[in-house]
C-alpha cells in the first residue's frame, strides 16, 4: 500500500517561505495569488496484505 502524507504549518501560523514564493510569484507578474503555503510531501510504501489495518495505521499515527 502507499500513503502520501503532506506536511504544512498549522493555518494561521505564520509561513515565511510561503510569503516569500507568494512574493516571487507576484514579482514574476503572476497575478491571481491569494497566498501560499509551503510543506513537504512524503510518499511511504507499507508492507502488508490487511489494507484496513495498513490505512488505520496510517490515519491514526
Amino acid at each position: 500500500m502507499k500513503a502520501r502524507v503532506t506536511v504544512t504549518l498549522k493555518s494561521g501560523i505564520l509561513d515565511p517561505q510561503g510569503k516569500a514564493i507568494e512574493g516571487a510569484l507576484k514579482s514574476l507578474g503572476i497575478e491571481g495569488v491569494a497566498s501560499v503555503r509551503q510543506g513537504k510531501v512524503f510518499d511511504i510504501e507499507i508492507k502488508g496484505r490487511d489494507r484496513k489495518a495498513e490505512s488505520y495505521q496510517v490515519e491514526v499515527k
